[in-house]
This record gives structure tokens, C-alpha cells and sequence, in this order.
């Protein structure tokens, strides 16, 4: 079978390779969508941590499939079930596991990562990660391509679930990116009063305006400051969501957010990266700075059923479409950021 495989960073080798097969308590996916990630790009860039060198690893989380195969021994699951996968696998012991909280597990695996992901034809999910429930039943309809995108979605869930999202709050999120634009999704469907995306691409804007964002702030245009001060009356907004790698960014919320505001840092730094926050700021008026990564089983799940009673339509998230052949393309159109999501599809043709 044909599969994108990560050698070392900057070299990723499209090769044919033996197709998995189920074991006991295995089943045997048939990938038929798969989006690129930023995590996937900064592996391609740098490497991580739990991938040594040397390693190869099929990179890929984001991934929608058929189960093609089932392996002795597996109940519930059969040939033809249309599912997602909810990449970080935890070890279903420890507090955090227990807790429901899978993605903070602090000896996960992760599909793309320690297992390989969707970027092939077939991906084998293992009977550990069955058994602690890491594959999802997909809606009927549900586009594969659409379906995707509920991993990136679920952790934008997660973030907003930190801060608590409240119909009543006025939300600033910077970064009008795909998270940024999943963000603005979930705020307005939450039913936020006002929903603001500062950005400073314009093209971007005004696919989150597409998406419902209330107020579109165009970054280098206008103060970013003055802007949402003048659009909250002087209060500042209730949440404001960073979905930008930028410290000075980071830096900015305490100064944007309200009294009794709440911030949630979606957005990673380099580890030599160590923004400077506003501590009297906190203390005296009163804010809340949390922050989240990844998403757990049940925000993935959550995530499939908003997408699927909300009617919300995320096609304008995704900008183009690649065959496995063209990953190299599709993460070059990822990281110029021209465009939003590029989708990895293993029928038809690319767009």
C-alpha cells in the first residue's frame, strides 16, 4: 500500500509498504481523509521527542476511515463501520486517565506520533487503543473530509471548556487560522453575544466572518487595543482565545481581557520563548490565564454530534485537497499559510 512516511526532519518519502494486517483484538482502517496539522508540520521541521532518530513514523491525526478488517476477538466494531480516531492514546491507569482527561496522560501514545498515523492507505488501530475507546462511530452523511476535522475542532472544545464559555460573553480570539476559525464555530453556536477574530491576513478574516465571527479586526490596520476597547465599551472582552506562536501576542490578553476576564493560550512557543505577563493584572483585576492541548474521547465525541445537529457547514475550512502522492504540496500549502486546511484524500482527485 502506498503511505507518506517521515524519515528525519525535512524528509518525508511517499513508498509503497506492507499493508497492516488485524491481530486479536485489532482493527484494520481504511483512511479516507486526513488533514495536516500543525503538529505535523513542526515535526516535519524539527522531529519530536518520542519519534528517535533513525525511527520512521507514518505521520497523520487528523484521520476519518472504514473499517475494512476485524481482528479475533472484537465485539462491537464490524467491516464497514465509518469511524474517527482520537489520536492521543492514554494508559488508562493513572489519575489523569482516570480522570477522563486521555490527552494529559504523561505516558501517552498518539496515532501519527508513537503509532502510525493516517497518512496510508491503512492504518492498523491496535487492541490497547480500541480497548480504551479511541475509535468513534461516525454520523451518517458526515463527509469523511468533514469528519477530519473533528479532532482540531474537539481541542478548540476543550480550550473554550477551560474558560468556561458563557452565552453572556463578549470573546476576542487572535488568529484567524483553521483553529481560530473553529473557534469562532463553537463561540457563535455557544451563543456568545459578540465574537471577535483579529487577524492579520485579511483572506483569512473573511473566512471567519463566512463562519459567523461578529467583528473582523484587521491586525496592522487598526490598533488591535483600541479596537476591541472601542467594540466592548471600554471593558475589554470576557474571553480571549491566542491561537498565534507569538509571545508579544500571549503577552497582550491581560491587557485586552475584562475585569474577571479569562484567557486561554492555544498556541504553543519555542522553548527559548518566555513571554512576560502581567501579574498585577491577574491579581488586581481579578483574571484567570489557563491554558490546554489536545482534546479527550469525550470532547472528540461531543465534537461529532455538534458538527452533526448544528447543520454549521466547516467546508470553507478546508482550501485544498491532496492525493497521499502530493504531501509534500499539501504541507507546503499548510505552512505558507495562503490558504487553511489541506486534506489528504485517498479517492479522486486533487483540487
Amino acid at each position: 500500500m502506498k503511505a507518506a512516511v517521515f524519515r528525519k526532519p525535512g524528509h518525508i518519502e511517499v513508498t509503497e509498504i506492507d499493508r497492516p494486517v488485524a491481530g486479536p483484538g485489532d482493527v484494520l482502517v481504511r483512511v479516507r481523509a486526513a488533514s495536516i496539522c500543525g503538529t505535523d508540520l513542526r515535526i516535519m521541521q524539527h522531529g519530536h521527542f518520542r519519534i528517535e532518530p533513525g525511527q520512521s513514523r507514518v505521520l497523520g491525526h487528523e484521520v476519518a476511515g472504514e473499517i475494512v478488517e476485524v481482528g479475533g476477538d472484537v465485539s462491537g466494531w464490524s467491516v464497514g463501520d465509518r469511524v474517527g480516531v482520537t489520536p492521543n492514546v492514554g494508559c488508562g491507569r493513572c489519575r489523569q486517565c482516570r480522570a477522563g482527561l486521555n490527552q494529559m496522560c504523561s505516558t501517552y501514545d498518539a496515532f501519527g506520533i508513537t503509532i502510525d498515523g493516517g497518512f496510508q492507505e491503512y492504518m492498523l488501530v491496535p487492541a490497547w487503543a480500541l480497548e480504551r475507546d479511541n475509535l468513534s462511530r461516525l454520523p451518517d452523511g458526515m463527509p469523511y473530509e468533514i469528519a477530519a476535522l473533528v479532532e482540531p475542532m474537539s481541542c478548540c472544545l476543550s480550550g473554550q471548556r477551560k474558560v468556561d464559555l458563557k452565552a453572556s460573553d463578549s470573546v476576542l480570539i487572535i488568529g484567524a487560522g483553521p483553529i481560530g476559525c473553529f473557534h469562532a464555530v463553537l463561540a457563535k453556536l455557544r451563543g456568545s453575544q459578540q465574537v471577535m477574530v483579529a487577524n492579520t491576513r485579511r483572506t483569512r478574516l473573511e473566512i471567519a466572518g463566512v463562519l459567523g465571527a461578529d467583528e473582523l479586526i484587521a491586525v496592522g490596520e487598526v490598533d488591535l487595543h483600541a479596537r476591541v476597547m472601542e467594540l466592548t465599551e471600554g471593558e475589554g472582552a470576557d474571553v480571549v482565545i491566542t491561537c498565534v506562536s507569538k509571545p508579544e501576542v500571549i503577552e497582550s490578553v491581560t491587557g485586552l481581557m475584562a475585569r474577571n476576564g479569562r484567557a486561554n493560550v492555544f498556541s504553543g512557543l519555542g522553548k527559548s520563548e518566555h513571554p512576560r505577563i502581567d501579574v498585577n493584572a491577574l491579581h488586581y483585576r481579578a483574571q484567570t490565564l489557563t491554558g490546554t492541548t489536545g482534546s479527550s474521547i469525550q470532547d472528540y465525541r461531543d465534537t461529532l454530534e455538534i458538527i452533526d445537529t448544528s447543520g454549521v457547514d466547516l467546508s470553507p475550512i478546508i482550501s485544498r485537497r491532496f492525493r497521499v502522492d502530493e504531501i509534500e504540496d499539501a504541507m507546503e500549502h499548510s505552512r505558507s499559510g495562503q490558504g487553511m486546511k489541506s486534506i489528504i484524500l485517498f479517492e479522486g482527485e486533487s483540487s
